[in-house]
């Protein structure tokens, strides 16, 4: 089973335009669609379409429409309830794939709201293979509590995997000497965001990637799964580095790609798949969302592993690694 904690959830509305957004211009819109959405929520959405047990736990009223839409969905929920409406996050996609992304912050949580989800999450874990812990931390959520939920997940059973980004990863990092996940998925800007690398650099180039993810592994964390956008995505474990490069793609949305990418390395490790192939499911499920429109998370018929190419790497150290 996958556990998942979605932090900060969304209604996810995404705007596909017909010409490319224009800063101050009255543009028309080509289709206007709404979605339940969130990390967490997009990862539990892509296991029921594998048929993977899966339990997304979340801050919410228990009678919110987010609520009802996920369970309609099939997907079972904890939702832990909060004051407030949840936010709203707009994603504008021209024709050629290009998003921009509007995000509001968030009802404020309480520490009573964090008591309880922490409380869930640590008795529902014994019944996970994964718990994954993704997104953005709302207004009231301290900065460390990603690393502090890692440190309360220990000894549970479950392997603990963590995508998130800005402050929140920051202090993660800090503190990977007590709180080291075993799996962190971040993208080439959220590694430079710690190692003080160019994040366009790092993108550009795997093995520098490969590099600056390598410095995590050496830190406690088992494993790095690192998304490069066009260029794939690399794997390090204490065993290795490799590389992989998508399949030919016609981008349409690239929402929810690292989530998706994040749900082929799990659902290949939990069947059991060596490292190489995990690689590739991975990259193969995030090719397959880039390839679909708005926030519509792949179904196993959309992906093909045998297309992603993988590539052994020896990491090579950025400037002022």
């Amino acid at each position: 089973m996958i556990i998942t904690l979605t932090a900060n959830p969304s209604h996810d509305r995404t705007v596909a335009l017909t010409e490319p957004l224009q800063h101050g211009a009255v543009q028309r819109a080509a289709s206007v669609s709404s979605q339940a959405g969130g990390k967490g929520v997009n990862i539990s959405r892509a296991s029921v379409a594998a048929g993977v047990p899966t339990l997304a736990v979340l801050p919410a009223p228990k009678d919110d429409p987010f609520v009802h839409e996920l369970l309609a969905a099939g997907i079972d929920c904890r939702p832990v309830s909060q004051a407030g409406d949840l936010r709203v996050n707009i994603t504008i996609s021209d024709p050629d794939g290009t998003t921009t992304k509007i995000n509001s912050p968030g009802p404020e949580m309480t520490p009573a709201t964090r008591a309880e989800l922490v409380d869930t999450l640590r008795r529902r874990a014994g019944e996970g293979d994964w718990v994954v812990l993704a997104g953005s931390l709302p207004p009231g959520a301290p900065d460390e509590w990603y690393a502090e939920l890692v440190t309360a997940l220990h000894g549970t059973g479950a392997e603990v995997a963590v995508d998130t980004s800005d402050a929140p990863l920051r202090a993660l990092v800090e503190r990977l000497d007590v709180a080291a996940p075993h799996l962190m998925k971040p993208n080439g800007h959220e590694l430079a965001s710690f190692t003080g690398h160019d994040g366009d650099a790092l993108e550009a180039d795997p093995a520098a990637a490969a590099a600056a993810a390598a410095t995590l592994v050496e830190r406690g964390v088992r494993t790095v799964l690192a998304t490069l956008g066009s260029r794939g995505a690399v794997l390090v474990t204490e065993g290795g580095a490799w590389h992989a490069t998508p399949p030919p793609t016609t981008v349409v949305s690239t929402v929810g790609a690292g989530d998706s990418s994040l749900f082929g390395y799990l659902l290949a490790a939990l069947e059991g798949r060596p490292p190489e192939a995990r690689l590739a499911l991975a990259v193969a499920y995030g090719s397959a969302a880039a390839g679909l429109p708005g926030t519509t998370i792949p179904e196993p018929r959309h992906v093909d592993p045998t297309h992603v190419a993988v590539h052994p790497l020896t990491p090579t150290p950025t400037p002022g690694s």
